[in-house]
């Protein structure tokens, strides 16, 4: 097996950044490349090679070695038998959609998917996790429920406030309100903790993909209050295709 090629320099002759680590979140930034689409047709061929042009390309997959070989580097029947990190074309809707898949292979019959790439007509982007499109979406319902209770909230305490003028203004020959029952009281609390000791416990979430790094929250300080924080970032209404920063 050929030895892992060398990212090639930059125009300037100095030393190539790093690729991206494995896992790297770039949902927010699309590449594309009009003067190569100019001059290339863009086709189940050629568009490895438009791909390896994008800052998504890791140069250290096997992909590249199979091109330092002048072999195809989509070609099965040679990367089956490698190890390590590949690119596969997994969809094709010639010449609007291309999907790619990054994957770890151990062996010739098992790869561990970790990320997906698309081209949609011509400009390349990052498909964002299934699991931070649950965590955003969870998180935006959670902050609209949490903003409604509290306009809610604020609305019975001043219905609450005005009640009690108009009940100290009123006489006082008014039958005293209903007392509490304690008793029933903690006869359904009972019941609600047996009802809850008999569910199944909660499953564990899911392990993240091998090598992917989950994006950094902040810890919300004691005196914020957690009305004025924004929903979280939602990776397709927020980041789609139109949003993203070109490179």
């Amino acid at each position: 097996m050929a030895s892992t090629p060398m990212m090639p320099p930059n125009a300037d002759g100095s030393a190539p950044a790093a690729p991206p680590l494995p896992g790297t979140d770039m949902t927010s930034i699309c590449f594309r490349d009009q003067l190569w689409l100019n001059t290339y047709p863009l086709d189940r061929n050629l568009v490895f090679d438009y791909f390896a042009l994008s800052p998504f390309y890791d140069w250290t997959c096997n992909n590249e070695q199979l091109r330092a070989r002048a072999i195809h580097p989509l070609d099965f029947s040679h990367i089956s038998k490698m190890t390590g990190m590949e690119y596969t074309l997994s969809e094709v809707m010639e010449p609007n959609l291309f999907v790619i898949r990054k994957q770890k292979r151990d062996s010739p019959e098992k790869v561990t998917p970790m990320l997906t790439y698309y081209i949609l007509d011509g400009s390349i982007y990052q498909a964002p996790q299934l699991c931070n499109v649950f965590a955003a979406r969870l998180g935006r319902a959670l902050y609209h429920i949490s903003k409604a209770f509290g306009t809610a909230s604020s609305k019975l305490e001043k219905i609450g406030y005005v009640e009690s003028e108009n009940d100290s203004q009123a006489s006082e020959t008014k039958p005293a309100k209903e007392a509490i029952d304690f008793k029933e009281l903690k006869r359904v609390d009972h019941i609600l903790a047996s009802l809850q000791r008999k569910l199944p416990p909660v499953p564990p979430p899911p392990p993240f993909p091998e090598g992917y790094a989950p994006p950094s929250t902040s810890e919300p300080s004691e005196n914020q209050q957690p009305e004025t924080q924004p929903p979280p970032i939602d990776p397709i209404i927020d980041q789609g295709p139109s949003k993203r920063m070109k490179v």
